[in-house]
């Protein structure tokens, strides 16, 4: 799912769901492809999940965050506004 607020300060909420037990490792990227933060590395059982993302420490910009979850891969971009 998008994330919520989207523009977000300083914080912002990002929903995933699981359709089956996989590893799952969610990151976060500035423009350049320089990793910012890892929110979630592990296994997951199905269902959906939540993760509060806080930016107070970064510039306003625009931000990627990377879902890989078995052999799915999904982006999203996400705009810090300050």
């Amino acid at each position: 799912f998008q994330n919520f607020p989207n523009p977000f300060n300083p914080s912002t909420t990002i929903r995933y769901a699981v359709p089956k037990s996989c590893h799952v490792n969610l990151t976060v990227y500035n423009l350049v492809g320089k990793e910012i933060a890892v929110l979630v590395n592990e296994t997951r059982t199905p269902g959906e999940y939540s993760v509060v993302w806080n930016g107070k420490d970064l510039a306003s910009s625009i931000y990627l965050c990377r879902l890989k979850a078995g052999n799915h891969i999904e982006m999203r971009k996400m705009m810090l506004q300050k």
